[in-house]
């Protein structure tokens, strides 16, 4: 005998009004309570939860609760917990950024760069700001870091975060260095943390470059784990600088040859070329001034260029002297140079000339007006000084037109 379906109604009512009957809602709110979770592995929570909406919500407040980053980073009483406050959930994702301290404007901007945000998760976002912000990282940094690469609150930071985390205070020594690489390159978040990480820096310790070195480039050089690469001919351009293991230019040497292309490099050895130096006194500059390796083909075409045809030197004093390849031609070489000339048509003394006039030539602004102008009367050091202003201030062709590019890191 089958049983009606209105016997079942009454018997779920029933149960339903004893339910409630013994368990009443309390009539106060409930005070926030703060949560002590285990420090659980977040791969096995990844593996363990499918991706749907619900299950990421859950996957990232287990996350925002393990304490492998806060005892790492912050410190806690215990090294196996973490403190967790529960707080209202946020409506959408412009909610977690305007709690997270970020302004209208700035939220206008973030969502400018990276549309999707705006129909992003909130329980994601939140979860991967609560992670950034055990770093150190502020809300002006994230909006500097999305400003300049959109994508990176679509990446899972996630993973292996703790692991990643305690490499990276074993490298950089300190919470502040590693704010500080992070906010320089905020892809060291990103990369592959055995394949490419751990790889790059075994590669520089193997080729004599210790860790507290290579961590200040890493700080100077934010490219050194995305664009590192070695062949035989790098190898041996290390070689021909003459550059001892030794020295503290080594360094320089190794990581800038590191991450430049091998093209880049024939090519700035063969535009220097150009002007009478044969490929070892090329290298032998680099190994001297590693930073000339930085300086455009065309920047240093042009202060050669001058140096040679207008200001009459030979070549050879760029090799001894690399600051003249490095100065401004049209603030610093150009005009003072020109003032040179002014000066000595107008028989003033002292004049620039000789060896001075390579002194004057890298002194700083104020002690070289001090020294070459305002010495003079006060009628003849206002035209001293009209005369370089203007000449300061006239621009090189086609450069108001230059358009200005905010490009994304090139990492």
């Amino acid at each position: 005998m089958k049983t009606k379906p209105h016997v079942w109604i009454k018997l779920r009512f029933l149960f339903s009004v004893s339910r409630s009957f013994f368990n009443p809602i309390p009539t106060t709110p409930i005070a926030k309570t703060r949560v002590w979770a285990p420090v659980a592995a977040i791969s096995t929570i990844t593996a363990s939860i499918n991706e749907t909406s619900s299950a990421k919500s859950r996957l990232w407040t287990q996350i925002s609760r393990t304490a492998a980053t806060t005892a790492l980073v912050n410190g806690t009483p215990d090294e196996n917990l973490v403190e967790e406050a529960k707080d209202d959930p946020p409506i959408d994702s412009a909610d977690v950024f305007r709690k997270w301290g970020c302004s209208d404007s700035e939220i206008d901007m973030i969502f400018l760069r990276r549309p999707s945000l705006c129909r992003a998760d909130p329980d994601l976002i939140q979860s991967k700001l609560n992670l950034l912000s055990l770093l150190g990282l502020t809300s002006s940094d994230i909006v500097k870091i999305i400003n300049r690469r959109p994508r990176f609150l679509s990446y899972r930071i996630n993973m292996c975060f703790d692991e990643r985390i305690k490499f990276f205070l074993e490298l950089f020594g300190s919470r502040e260095l590693l704010h500080k690489a992070i906010v320089r390159n905020p892809s060291l978040l990103i990369y592959d943390l055995d394949g490419k990480i751990k790889r790059v820096v075994e590669l520089y310790e193997g080729m004599g470059v210790p860790r507290p070195d290579f961590t200040l480039m890493v700080l100077s050089r934010p490219t050194v784990m995305s664009r590192t690469s070695f062949n035989d001919e790098k190898l041996e351009y290390i070689r021909m600088t003459g550059v001892s293991e030794k020295s503290k230019m080594f360094k320089y040497v190794v990581v800038l040859v590191g991450i430049s292309r091998l093209e880049t490099i024939q090519e700035k050895v063969g535009n220097l070329e150009k002007f009478g130096f044969s490929e070892d006194e090329v290298l032998g500059l680099f190994g001297r001034s590693p930073f000339v390796l930085t300086l455009s083909t065309d920047k240093v075409q042009r202060n050669m260029t001058y140096i040679l045809g207008t200001m009459k030197l030979p070549a050879r004093v760029a090799l001894d002297r690399p600051f003249l390849l490095f100065a401004n031609l049209e603030t610093v070489l150009k005009p003072r140079y020109l003032l040179a000339e002014k000066i000595e048509e107008m028989g003033l003394a002292p004049q620039i000339k000789g060896p001075k006039l390579l002194t004057a030539l890298r002194m700083k602004e104020d002690r070289f007006l001090r020294a070459f102008v305002a010495c003079h009367p006060e009628s003849i050091s206002k035209e001293l000084m009209e005369y370089y202003r203007n000449i300061k201030g006239l621009k090189r062709l086609a450069v108001a037109s230059k358009k200005n590019s905010h490009g994304r890191f090139p990492f």
